[in-house]
C-alpha cells in the first residue's frame, strides 16, 4: 500500500512509504476506498447520504466544458453550488416533478488514476480520472473527464471540501444540460 504524507507531490514522482515528507501519513489506498463508496452512493441515488460527505463550505462545481479552469466567479458554469445550492439540487432531483429525471437514470462510474497531488495540514489534493455511463428512456450516455478533490480527513475517512468535474467533451448533446449528478 502507497503512503502519501505532507508536502507537494509532483505528478511525475513516485511516492513511498520511505520518501522524506512531513506531516500525518495518508493512504492512497484510504483514498480510492472513499471515492468508490461515493460512486456507489452516486449509482443508487442515495444522494441524501452523498451530500453529507461534503463540508459546510463546499463547493461542487462542473465547468464549461470550453472554459474548464476559468475562474467561475467570472465566467459561466454548468454547475457550481456551495452546499445550501447542493442540497436543494438533490430535494429537487429526487422529487417526480423533476423530469429530467424522473424515473431516474441508471448510472455507472469507473473512477482511476487516482493520484494525491499536494498535501498540506488541514486537507488532501486529489486528481482522479471519471467515466460515467448513463441509462435512460433507451438512450445511452457516456461522459468522461477528471474529479479534482479537495479532501478533508475526518476520522477514518475523508469529507469533501470541493469536488470540481471536468468534463473532456467539447460539447454537451443533445439538450447542452446535465440533469444528473457527476
Amino acid at each position: 500500500m502507497t503512503e502519501i504524507t505532507g508536502g507537494a507531490v509532483p505528478p511525475h514522482a513516485p511516492t513511498t512509504p520511505d520518501s522524506p515528507r512531513r506531516g500525518r501519513t495518508v493512504s492512497r489506498h484510504a483514498i480510492e476506498e472513499f471515492l468508490y463508496a461515493e460512486a456507489t452512493l452516486l449509482d443508487d441515488w442515495r444522494l441524501e447520504e452523498w451530500v453529507e460527505l461534503f463540508t459546510l463550505d463546499c463547493v461542487y462545481e462542473v465547468p464549461a466544458t470550453d472554459a474548464p479552469d476559468a475562474d467561475p466567479g467570472l465566467s459561466w458554469s454548468l454547475i457550481h453550488d456551495r452546499r445550501t445550492m447542493l442540497e436543494q439540487r438533490i430535494i429537487r432531483l429526487k422529487k417526480p416533478e423533476a423530469h429530467a429525471e424522473f424515473p431516474h437514470s441508471q448510472t455507472s462510474r469507473i473512477i482511476g488514476n487516482v493520484m494525491v497531488t499536494e498535501r498540506s495540514d488541514d486537507a488532501v489534493q486529489v486528481r482522479a480520472n471519471f467515466i460515467v455511463s448513463r441509462m435512460k428512456a433507451g438512450k445511452f450516455d457516456q461522459y468522461v473527464g477528471r474529479y479534482h478533490y479537495e479532501l478533508v480527513p475526518d476520522g477514518t475517512s475523508f469529507l469533501i471540501r470541493r469536488k470540481k468535474a471536468v468534463l473532456a467533451h467539447d460539447r454537451l448533446d443533445p439538450q447542452g444540460k446535465i440533469s444528473f449528478v457527476l
